[in-house]
Protein backbone atom coordinates (compact mmCIF):
# COMPACT_ATOMS: atom_id res chain seq x y z
CA UNK A 1 0.00 0.00 0.00
CA UNK A 2 1.17 3.52 -0.79
CA UNK A 3 2.11 5.89 2.03
CA UNK A 4 0.87 9.44 2.46
CA UNK A 5 3.78 11.70 3.45
CA UNK A 6 3.13 15.19 4.76
CA UNK A 7 5.82 17.83 4.28
CA UNK A 8 5.19 21.20 5.92
CA UNK A 9 6.93 24.29 7.22
CA UNK A 10 5.79 24.91 10.81
CA UNK A 11 6.60 27.40 13.58
CA UNK A 12 7.92 26.27 16.96
CA UNK A 13 4.47 27.00 18.42
CA UNK A 14 2.70 24.79 15.88
CA UNK A 15 1.38 27.12 13.20
CA UNK A 16 1.78 26.58 9.45
CA UNK A 17 0.48 29.95 8.26
CA UNK A 18 -0.48 33.34 9.64
CA UNK A 19 -3.80 33.84 7.93
CA UNK A 20 -6.69 32.44 5.96
CA UNK A 21 -4.72 32.54 2.69
CA UNK A 22 -1.93 30.33 4.10
CA UNK A 23 0.57 33.20 4.34
CA UNK A 24 4.11 32.01 5.10
CA UNK A 25 6.27 35.15 4.96
CA UNK A 26 7.87 34.03 8.26
CA UNK A 27 9.45 30.86 6.83
CA UNK A 28 13.25 30.69 7.05
CA UNK A 29 14.46 30.38 3.49
CA UNK A 30 17.52 28.10 3.52
CA UNK A 31 17.06 26.05 0.35
CA UNK A 32 20.66 24.87 0.06
CA UNK A 33 20.46 23.42 3.57
CA UNK A 34 17.08 21.64 3.36
CA UNK A 35 17.38 20.74 -0.33
CA UNK A 36 18.75 17.18 0.14
CA UNK A 37 15.86 16.13 2.36
CA UNK A 38 13.16 17.79 0.25
CA UNK A 39 14.55 16.30 -2.97
CA UNK A 40 15.02 12.94 -1.23
CA UNK A 41 11.26 12.58 -0.80
CA UNK A 42 10.52 13.03 -4.50
CA UNK A 43 11.83 9.82 -6.17
CA UNK A 44 9.64 7.59 -3.98
CA UNK A 45 6.50 9.62 -4.79
CA UNK A 46 4.42 10.18 -7.91
CA UNK A 47 1.27 11.90 -6.62
CA UNK A 48 0.58 15.16 -4.79
CA UNK A 49 -2.54 15.88 -2.73
CA UNK A 50 -3.49 19.50 -2.26
CA UNK A 51 -6.45 21.52 -1.04
CA UNK A 52 -8.29 23.82 -3.42
CA UNK A 53 -7.37 27.08 -1.67
CA UNK A 54 -3.65 26.40 -1.95
CA UNK A 55 -3.87 24.86 -5.44
CA UNK A 56 -5.15 28.08 -7.03
CA UNK A 57 -1.77 29.81 -6.62
CA UNK A 58 0.49 26.81 -5.96
CA UNK A 59 0.11 24.92 -9.24
CA UNK A 60 0.51 27.98 -11.54
CA UNK A 61 3.54 29.09 -9.50
CA UNK A 62 5.35 25.77 -10.01
CA UNK A 63 4.36 25.66 -13.70
CA UNK A 64 6.03 29.05 -14.10
CA UNK A 65 9.16 28.05 -12.13
CA UNK A 66 9.42 24.99 -14.38
CA UNK A 67 9.98 27.32 -17.38
CA UNK A 68 13.18 28.69 -15.75
CA UNK A 69 15.91 25.99 -15.85
CA UNK A 70 18.34 28.22 -13.90
CA UNK A 71 15.94 28.68 -10.97
CA UNK A 72 17.26 26.97 -7.80
CA UNK A 73 13.82 25.39 -7.34
CA UNK A 74 13.65 23.98 -10.88
CA UNK A 75 14.14 20.37 -9.72
CA UNK A 76 11.13 20.65 -7.42
CA UNK A 77 9.11 22.37 -10.14
CA UNK A 78 9.87 19.56 -12.61
CA UNK A 79 8.59 17.01 -10.13
CA UNK A 80 5.43 18.96 -9.24
CA UNK A 81 4.53 19.63 -12.86
CA UNK A 82 5.10 15.99 -13.87
CA UNK A 83 3.42 14.43 -10.81
CA UNK A 84 -0.23 13.48 -10.74
CA UNK A 85 -1.97 16.14 -8.68
CA UNK A 86 -5.24 15.53 -6.86
CA UNK A 87 -7.00 18.70 -5.75
CA UNK A 88 -9.62 18.24 -3.05
CA UNK A 89 -12.50 20.62 -3.61
CA UNK A 90 -16.20 21.08 -3.06
CA UNK A 91 -16.49 24.10 -5.37
CA UNK A 92 -14.32 23.69 -8.49
CA UNK A 93 -16.13 22.14 -11.43
CA UNK A 94 -13.07 21.46 -13.59
CA UNK A 95 -9.30 21.65 -13.43
CA UNK A 96 -7.41 24.15 -15.55
CA UNK A 97 -4.06 22.59 -14.67
CA UNK A 98 -2.16 19.82 -16.42
CA UNK A 99 -1.98 16.33 -14.92
CA UNK A 100 -4.55 17.28 -12.28
CA UNK A 101 -7.80 15.66 -11.21
CA UNK A 102 -10.43 16.91 -8.79
CA UNK A 103 -11.55 14.87 -5.79
CA UNK A 104 -15.01 15.87 -4.61
CA UNK A 105 -16.02 12.94 -2.43
CA UNK A 106 -15.45 12.11 1.21
CA UNK A 107 -11.83 12.95 2.08
CA UNK A 108 -11.09 9.72 3.98
CA UNK A 109 -12.66 7.52 1.31
CA UNK A 110 -10.86 9.31 -1.54
CA UNK A 111 -7.44 9.15 0.16
CA UNK A 112 -7.86 5.50 1.19
CA UNK A 113 -8.76 4.64 -2.42
CA UNK A 114 -5.67 6.50 -3.71
CA UNK A 115 -3.47 4.62 -1.24
CA UNK A 116 -4.80 1.31 -2.60
CA UNK A 117 -3.97 2.20 -6.22
CA UNK A 118 -0.78 1.07 -7.91
CA UNK A 119 2.02 3.60 -7.81
CA UNK A 120 4.60 5.26 -5.66
CA UNK A 121 3.95 7.13 -2.42
CA UNK A 122 1.83 10.27 -2.13
CA UNK A 123 2.96 13.70 -0.90
CA UNK A 124 0.77 16.34 0.72
CA UNK A 125 1.87 19.95 1.14
CA UNK A 126 -1.20 21.93 2.22
CA UNK A 127 -3.01 24.18 2.79
CA UNK A 128 -3.57 24.31 6.50
CA UNK A 129 -7.26 23.37 6.62
CA UNK A 130 -6.75 20.49 4.19
CA UNK A 131 -3.73 19.16 6.12
CA UNK A 132 -5.65 19.45 9.40
CA UNK A 133 -8.37 17.27 7.90
CA UNK A 134 -5.85 14.66 6.73
CA UNK A 135 -4.38 14.51 10.23
CA UNK A 136 -7.78 14.37 11.95
CA UNK A 137 -8.80 11.43 9.76
CA UNK A 138 -5.57 9.55 10.57
CA UNK A 139 -4.55 9.42 6.91
CA UNK A 140 -0.94 10.64 7.24
CA UNK A 141 1.66 7.85 7.37
CA UNK A 142 4.75 10.06 7.71
CA UNK A 143 5.23 13.61 8.96
CA UNK A 144 8.18 15.65 7.66
CA UNK A 145 7.95 18.79 9.79
CA UNK A 146 10.38 21.60 9.03
CA UNK A 147 10.25 23.49 12.34
CA UNK A 148 11.27 27.10 11.72
CA UNK A 149 13.01 29.17 14.44
CA UNK A 150 10.06 31.49 14.99
CA UNK A 151 7.10 31.68 17.36
CA UNK A 152 4.05 33.23 15.72
CA UNK A 153 1.65 33.40 18.66
CA UNK A 154 -1.32 32.95 16.36
CA UNK A 155 -2.14 31.56 12.96
CA UNK A 156 -3.38 28.38 11.35
CA UNK A 157 -2.52 25.20 13.29
CA UNK A 158 -2.66 21.72 11.79
CA UNK A 159 -3.08 19.55 14.89
CA UNK A 160 -5.99 21.39 16.57
CA UNK A 161 -8.68 19.20 14.99
CA UNK A 162 -7.48 15.97 16.59
CA UNK A 163 -10.22 14.40 18.68
CA UNK A 164 -7.68 12.49 20.76
CA UNK A 165 -3.92 12.60 21.17
CA UNK A 166 -1.80 10.77 18.62
CA UNK A 167 1.47 9.10 19.61
CA UNK A 168 4.36 9.30 17.17
CA UNK A 169 7.62 7.46 16.63
CA UNK A 170 10.56 9.73 15.84
CA UNK A 171 12.35 8.32 12.79
CA UNK A 172 14.87 11.08 12.07
CA UNK A 173 15.97 14.51 13.22
CA UNK A 174 18.10 16.94 11.24
CA UNK A 175 19.28 20.23 12.73
CA UNK A 176 20.22 22.77 10.06
CA UNK A 177 22.66 25.68 10.64
CA UNK A 178 19.88 28.18 9.76
CA UNK A 179 17.91 27.06 12.83
CA UNK A 180 15.36 24.83 11.08
CA UNK A 181 14.91 21.41 12.66
CA UNK A 182 13.43 18.68 10.47
CA UNK A 183 11.44 16.13 12.45
CA UNK A 184 10.39 12.92 10.69
CA UNK A 185 7.64 11.11 12.59
CA UNK A 186 5.42 8.11 11.96
CA UNK A 187 2.15 7.63 13.86
CA UNK A 188 2.19 4.61 16.18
Amino acid sequence: MRKLKLQVQISIDGFVSTGPNDEQHWVTWAWEEVRPHVLGLLPSSDTILIGRKLAIDYIPYWEEVNTRPDDPMHEVAEFIVAAKKVVFTKTLERSEWGNTTLAKGNLADEVKALKQQEGKDILAYGGSSFVSSLIREGLVDEFHLFVNPVALGKGEPIFSRLEDWQQMTLKETIVYPCGIVMLHYQPK
